[in-house]
Formats: structure tokens, C-alpha cells, sequence
């Protein structure tokens, strides 16, 4: 008797799970590449598809696939930050820089072009969709931080963290991902929590927020490590006080 050779059941893909393999595909080559060095037939290759396909879904061709690809892109950054808001604020930003900082690590080339901008593909639809993630994580940072109207200076220094770590992300692409993940995820944190104390020298509701938020840290945590590390370095400057 002859033996039988199972096949493979082939099935058809709804139009969204369709356009969801186009994006993995596409944003797993921005990944890789600059947009301006990446074309229809590669994201069509990559997807094992014919091109005629990813222009029945991207009928406007590559420039709406990267814009698609990066409005994907900018949904799972935005959702970084997003944390419950429990426990010690340092072991929240901890965990929302883990997510952040694996992103990056894992699209570097795509966020370096993404950030950094000049890109032939980019457009001023490109760019809000950008600075649409630098908003939302500032208004995220912000709600773990209970505040629903900040002051003109708490909300001038999240934006300035959240700059500094895009800034420090591609820095830190640029030096071969030196130092190490997490000791890059440990030190923004701590100078978020600096940020934060040198505000409330000048904001009362930044002070609240400080006071509020050191209530819940322990003293085995990232801020009792910062003070154990920083206060020798001061301990001697009792003159300027």
C-alpha cells in the first residue's frame, strides 16, 4: 500500500490578518534597513507574496506602507509606558524602559531612522506621527505620577526626560549598545528622579509629586541606591549650603 503524504491545509487570510503580515514584514525590514533602501519587492519577498498583492493593500505603494508600518510601530512604543498605577513610581518607569529599550534594541536601524529623520519617505504625516508617541508617553509618565493639570515646569521637565531617553537610545546605538541594557534602563531612571527633585526646588506641585512619590520607595530600591552613590560625592560641599 502506497503511503500517504500529508499536505499542509492551506488557508486564506482575512483581509486584516493579510494587511498584518504586510506590516511584520515590512517594519521587520525597516528594522534592518533605512526606508529610503527598501522597496515593494522586498517587503513583498519577505512576506512571500507577489507585489501586485501589497499594492492591492497599499495602493499608494511604499510611501503608505511606511506610514502604515510606522503608525504600527508608534502603537506598541506608545504602549511602553503604560503601567498600573501601583507600587514604587522608579519600579514602573523600570518596567515601561525594559519594553522601551528592547524596542529599540530590536529595531535599531528602523528607530534610528525613525528619530533621526532625513529620511526620502518622510513626510510632515511622518512626523506627527513621531512626536504623537513623545506626547502620549509624557502624558503616561504623567498620570503615574497622579497628575491630571501639571504645572508649566513638571510638564517641561517629563518632555525633557522623554527627550533625553530617545537621545540616550541613539547614542547608545551609535557607542554598540554600550553600557549594557540595563544599566542604561537603571540610569534613565535615575535621572528622571533627579529631573524630578530639581523641579520641586522650584514647583510646589512638583514638590508634592516628589514627596508622594519617595513615600513608596524602599530603601533597597533605585533611589536608596542613587543616594547611597551620589551622597559621598557631595558629603564634602557642606560649604555651599
Amino acid at each position: 500500500m502506497a503511503s500517504q503524504v500529508p499536505t499542509r491545509a492551506y488557508r486564506r487570510l482575512s483581509v486584516e490578518e493579510r494587511r498584518r503580515q504586510l506590516l511584520t514584514a515590512a517594519l521587520e525590514l525597516f528594522a534592518r534597513r533605512a526606508p529610503e533602501e527598501v522597496s515593494l519587492d522586498d517587503v513583498a519577498e519577505t512576506a512571500g507574496v507577489s507585489r501586485p498583492l501589497v499594492y492591492r493593500y497599499f495602493p499608494g505603494g511604499k510611501q503608505q506602507l511606511y506610514e502604515a508600518a510606522l503608525r504600527s510601530a508608534a502603537d506598541e512604543l506608545e504602549q511602553c509606558f503604560a503601567e498600573p498605577p501601583e507600587g514604587p513610581l522608579t519600579e514602573r518607569l523600570t518596567r515601561a524602559l525594559n519594553r522601551y529599550l528592547t524596542f529599540v534594541d530590536e529595531h535599531d536601524t528602523g528607530f534610528s531612522a525613525l528619530l533621526q529623520g532625513g529620511s526620502v519617505v518622510e513626510t510632515s504625516r511622518t512626523g506627527a506621527i513621531v512626536d504623537g508617541v513623545r506626547r502620549a508617553a509624557a502624558e503616561h509618565i504623567l498620570r503615574h505620577l497622579g497628575v491630571a493639570e501639571p504645572t508649566a515646569r513638571l510638564r517641561m521637565t517629563v518632555r525633557m526626560w522623554i527627550s533625553s531617553v530617545e537621545a540616550a537610545s541613539l547614542i547608545w546605538l551609535d557607542e554598540d549598545k554600550e553600557p549594557a541594557r540595563e544599566e542604561l534602563r537603571d540610569w534613565l531612571v535615575e535621572q528622571f528622579v533627579v529631573c524630578l527633585t530639581a523641579t520641586a526646588g522650584r514647583d510646589a506641585q512638583t514638590a508634592g509629586v516628589v514627596r508622594g512619590a519617595l513615600a513608596l520607595e524602599d530603601a533597597e530600591g533605585a533611589v536608596g541606591g542613587l543616594l547611597r552613590r551620589v551622597l559621598p560625592v557631595v558629603e564634602d560641599a557642606g560649604h555651599l549650603l
